[in-house]
């Protein structure tokens, strides 16, 4: 079997660490890729989001599957093109993919089918949106429509930052096309909870749910990131709050979807706020795993994904009584970001990583921006640079071990969180 997996960051090397456990023998492809996918798959040179390279590529080296990763492609239409192809491809068509590339379309759904979520206005035009602005309670949201790499929500405590913000995305630009329409939300209190599905675009598998750490600093201080870390699996995400989230959201927004002529088959990923009445409402869609979620949901699976991706890809769904998703302990992931990430990550600073962290079954190093000198030196080439996932029978074990492991990979300038997973372990406390 020959599996390629678009895309270079940390997902796509858990993806296909996941990929290797449940076919030890297929051969996998990776494009573009980094050092740690290298290890596991062939790299192959290109840009995620040329779609016709890929196409060509996939048509030529005839696939059995194709796994895109990243959200871009996605949204460009890579499935299209392959499907076209008649090549297996697992993940949504770009109007599917409008879940996540159109935070104005998911909100339109999401207030069409009922599907809880924060009330919120559209604007393309600044004096509107500051009128809007200038009327709303304090704190407020402002996010950018687009794809804008997980950093276009900006939380602002008051009506002064919330009209900043708007005037940073609808007349500076400063998020690109993915600022050209935003969104002003009421602000939503309560804890976040990340839940994915699997889906053929009527069935459906909940996947162990898992918590994210947004902000760069320990305390959840500092700005926004694409993500410092995450665990799996989350002890508030009971039976009953999981037959929930199916019911009020997964349900209806893929009913929606297939009724809007765009069924999403892939895996949907929804971003909650479990508000402390015990209500629940949607803060995003994403039509893809989540990264880091995915880093730490895939650790604690005891395996069977490609059977399940590869049924998807080819139109086909789980038989009668499989069973699927199920946790197994714990994981925690920690990210290593480089010098000045968010904003301005400082790229090349050579990586020291102990040989005895490779070696440990309770650990896997997934490399998200890295790259190696022909001598085989490990040096940072992007903002997130490690997710050091650790695995134990509970997330205080696991978050001990990735916490440690952390500590002990070296470069200039390196960021982390010490307290991933920090909620979960004050609740057993």
């Amino acid at each position: 079997m020959k599996i390629l997996v678009v895309g270079g960051g940390g997902r796509e090397h858990a993806l296909l660490w996941a990929l290797r456990r449940d076919a030890p023998q297929a051969s996998l492809f990776c494009l573009p890729g980094n050092a740690g996918t290298a290890r596991l798959a062939t790299n192959l040179p290109g840009r995620a989001t040329d779609v016709p390279a890929i196409t060509r590529l996939a048509t030529a080296e005839r696939f059995d599957l194709v796994v895109v990763g990243p959200e871009a492609p996605l949204a460009l239409g890579l499935v299209d093109q392959l499907a076209a192809a008649g090549v297996p491809v697992f993940g949504p068509t770009a109007a599917a993919a409008r879940i996540e590339s159109s935070k104005a379309f998911a909100k339109s759904l999401m207030n069409r089918h009922g599907v809880p979520t924060a009330t919120a206005r559209t604007f393309t035009d600044l004096d509107a949106a500051l009128r809007y602005i200038g009327a709303h309670e304090e704190p407020l949201l402002v996010k950018a429509s687009g794809l804008a790499a997980g950093k276009g929500a900006i939380v602002c405590r008051t009506r002064a930052e919330a009209r900043a913000a708007a005037a940073l995305m609808l007349r500076d630009r400063s998020f690109g096309e993915a600022g050209h329409e935003i969104l002003v939300e009421e602000f939503l209190e309560g804890e976040e909870l990340s839940v994915l599905a699997l889906t053929d675009g009527e069935h459906f598998a909940v996947l162990p749910p898992a918590q994210d750490h947004k902000r760069l600093l320990d305390g959840d201080a500092g700005p926004n990131t694409g993500g410092m870390g995450a665990y799996s699996p989350v002890s508030i995400a009971t039976d009953r709050l999981l037959a929930d989230v199916a019911a009020e959201v997964f349900g209806p927004t893929l009913r929606g979807l297939s009724e809007a002529g765009t069924p999403y088959r892939g895996v949907l990923y929804a971003g909650l706020m479990l508000r402390p009445d015990g209500s629940l409402a949607v803060i995003e869609f994403n039509c893809r795993f989540g990264d880091p979620e995915a880093q730490a949901i895939l650790a604690v699976l005891p395996g069977g994904v490609l059977p399940v991706l590869r049924m998807i890809a080819e139109g086909g769904w789980m038989p009668p009584g499989h069973r699927f998703g199920d946790a197994r302990g714990a994981a925690v992931t920690t990210v290593l970001a480089a010098e000045g990430y968010p904003e301005h990550p400082k790229l090349g600073a050579a990586i020291a990583i102990p040989a005895d962290l490779e070696d440990d079954p309770h650990l896997h190093l997934f490399h998200a921006g890295t790259a190696a000198d022909s001598d085989g030196t490990l040096r940072v080439a992007g903002g997130r640079v490690l997710a050091v996932t650790a695995t134990g029978a509970g997330v205080e074990e696991a978050a001990d071990r990735s916490r440690e492991a952390a500590e002990r990979i070296a470069f200039e300038g390196r960021q982390f969180r010490r307290d991933i997973g920090w909620r979960e372990i004050a609740r057993r406390a």
